[in-house]
C-alpha cells in the first residue's frame, strides 16, 4: 500500500502562520502535521509515502527529507493557480495498484487509517464521519447504505448523510478508472478550478466507490486557526 499525501498548498485562511510555512508544516507539539501523518502511517504498515508539494516546497522536501525512509516529493507547479484536482494530476504516475490518498490538513490517529485499511474490497473507499451539524465548508455526502452517490460542498440539508474527512483507499481497478478521469477532467476549461473529489463524484455515478464510518476516532482538518488549536488540544501542544 502507498500513500499519496497532497500537501501543495498555502494555507491562505491560516495566515501570518503561513506566510512563509506551508501548513503541513505547521506543529503539533514535537511533530509537525506532516510528521504526524508519517508517523501514523507507518505505524499501520504503509511505508511507501510520496508527497505532493507546492507553495514553499523546498521547506517541505527539506524536512521529510531527514525521515527514514524519506517521502518521494512531487512537485505541483499549478498550486498558486489550481485547487488539488490538479496535484492529483501531477502525481499519477504514483497512482498504479493500491493506494491511499491523503489531504495534506487531515490530522489522525492511526486508528482512522487502520479502519479504512480493513474496510470491505471496493475500487474506492471514502473516509466518512457523521456529525449533528455541517458548515459551508465541509465536503458532504450523500450514501445509499455505504455507496457514495454524491460528494459536495453544497449539497442540500436533507441530501446529506455525512463528511469526507480527505482520506481515501484505491485498488487497481479505482486508480486506473481514477486515472483516466483525471486525464479526461483535465481536459476542460475549468479543470483548474476542481477538487479531485469531483472525480471521485463521476465515479460515484458508476457505482465504484463505498464509504467507511469511522466515527468515534479521532480526527481533525485544518483550515483555519481555531482547527488548528483543537488538533493540538487533541495531538500535541504547542511548544513554547
Amino acid at each position: 500500500m502507498k500513500a499519496i499525501i497532497l500537501s501543495a498548498g498555502q494555507g491562505g485562511r491560516l495566515l501570518p502562520l503561513t506566510e512563509t510555512l506551508p501548513k503541513c508544516l505547521l506543529s503539533l507539539g514535537d511533530r509537525t502535521i506532516i510528521e504526524h501523518q508519517i508517523d501514523n502511517l507507518r505505524e499501520c504498515g504503509v511505508t511507501d509515502v510520496a508527497v505532493v508539494t507546492g507553495f514553499a516546497a523546498g521547506a517541505v522536501e527539506a524536512a521529510v527529507a531527514t525521515l527514514v525512509p524519506a517521502p518521494r516529493c512531487v512537485f505541483n507547479p499549478f498550486f498558486n493557480v489550481a485547487d488539488n484536482l490538479a496535484s492529483c494530476w501531477m502525481a499519477r504516475h504514483e497512482m498504479q495498484d493500491e493506494f491511499m490518498i491523503l489531504n495534506g490538513d487531515t490530522v489522525f490517529e492511526a486508528a482512522v487509517c487502520r479502519k479504512l485499511l480493513d474496510a470491505d474490497q471496493a475500487p474506492v473507499t471514502l473516509a466518512i464521519d457523521q456529525k449533528p451539524e455541517y458548515d459551508s465548508d465541509d465536503m458532504k455526502v450523500r450514501l445509499d447504505g455505504k455507496k457514495l452517490l454524491e460528494v459536495g460542498k453544497s449539497l442540500e440539508p436533507d441530501n446529506i448523510d455525512g463528511e469526507s474527512i480527505g482520506m481515501m483507499r484505491f485498488n487497481a481497478e479505482g486508480a486506473n478508472r481514477f486515472v483516466a478521469t483525471l486525464d479526461q477532467i483535465m481536459r476542460t476549461p475549468n479543470s483548474l478550478s476542481w477538487w479531485y473529489l469531483k472525480a471521485i463524484g463521476i465515479l460515484a455515478e458508476h457505482d465504484l466507490v463505498q464509504t467507511e464510518l469511522i466515527t468515534g476516532l479521532k480526527w481533525g482538518e485544518v483550515d483555519f486557526v481555531q482547527d488548528l488549536e483543537n488538533v493540538r488540544n487533541v495531538f500535541g501542544t504547542h511548544p513554547a
